[in-house]
């Protein structure tokens, strides 16, 4: 077992012209929603929607997605950007202290999914072809595999990091512990990704390395679960009657997720200032509770008044 153990030490992205880079996390992100479109693609012709209806639906979906994502991050964990470099929240840029692109550094999920839900009543406003209920019952199966690829990119970005073990699944994440600043300085050498690349190649720097704790791989933990969520509601869809129950799938999609989020947490280091911390639960946990609660009355107590055909 002390095999599984290692050291995470990668690229993080494909160098394209000068400073310029295409980020591993970046093209996660795109795989997640291309596919995502090609399971509703799959979806639409299966209950024989229009797929003029479904282009609309995927920009939507993308726009809510990362502004909810990038929002909830913000208030939930990082509020002092609000006054300290409010544009940074909007724009993918770093301006206090000096101009810098750094992309989105901060999503949260639950900010994606209440965007993803603003973003589906704004759509259900405008292409009226099915109800709102509809919609998010049949959402929910590509967000959830989604979800699987995100959690990889965050694992490549070396972020939402576990807490330290012993146990024998433990992995060093070494560019989260070192900085681009210090690994320059402690290493002697200007390039940064050779710097990198020197603490786990060279011997000499060994005990730079031994600095350096081993973790949970929280992000895979979630990223392994997600697929069994995902395979769960497609199960659910294609297999069963429940599909044709209103509310339930995404009542579903809520209740396991989020039950995952809640149980990951425990083995997560805190993100940001986790502004709630009561009775042993953090602010992630804290924040799923009410999405499970809520799935849980999809699931077993919601009665749409009326049935859309």
């Amino acid at each position: 077992m002390y095999l599984l153990k290692f050291d995470w030490n990668p690229l993080t992205g494909i160098d394209i012209v000068g400073n310029f880079k295409i980020h591993f996390y970046s093209l996660m992100w795109i795989v997640a929603f291309v596919l995502g479109h090609a399971i509703m693609k799959r979806v639409f012709k299966r209950e024989n929607i229009k797929l003029e209806y479904l282009d609309p639906l995927f920009i939507y979906t993308v726009l809510a997605t990362m502004l909810g994502a990038r929002m909830g991050h913000v208030i939930f964990y990082q509020p002092e950007l609000f006054t300290q470099d409010p544009l940074s929240v909007i724009l993918p840029f770093k301006f206090a202290g000096g101009f810098e692109f750094q992309g989105f550094q901060g999503l949260a999920s639950h900010g994606a999914a209440i965007g993803i839900i603003v973003g589906m009543y704004l759509y259900r406003k405008k292409y009226n072809y099915k109800s709102l209920m509809w919609i998010l019952d049949r959402i929910v199966i590509p967000v959830a595999s989604g979800a699987v690829f995100i959690r990889i990119g965050n694992f490549i970005n070396s972020e939402i990091i576990g807490k330290v073990t012993d146990s024998d699944l433990g992995v060093r994440f070494v560019q989260n512990f070192y900085n681009k600043y210090e690994i320059v300085e402690k290493t002697g050498i200007k390039d940064v990704k050779k710097a990198y690349a020197s603490i786990t190649e060279n011997s000499n720097m060994s005990q730079l390395l031994e600095a350096v704790p081993y973790r949970h791989p929280a992000q895979l933990y979630e990223s392994f679960s997600y697929i069994f969520v995902f395979l769960i509601l497609w199960f659910v869809y294609t297999k069963t009657a429940k599909k044709d129950q209103t509310g339930f799938l995404f009542g579903l999609f809520l209740v396991l997720l989020w039950t995952v989020r809640f149980f990951v947490e425990y083995v997560k280091e805190p993100q940001g200032d986790e502004f709630i911390n009561w009775f042993g639960l953090n602010t992630g946990q804290w924040l799923s509770i009410p999405f499970v609660l809520i799935g849980l009355y999809f699931m077993f107590v919601f009665k749409p008044k009326t049935k859309v055909n």
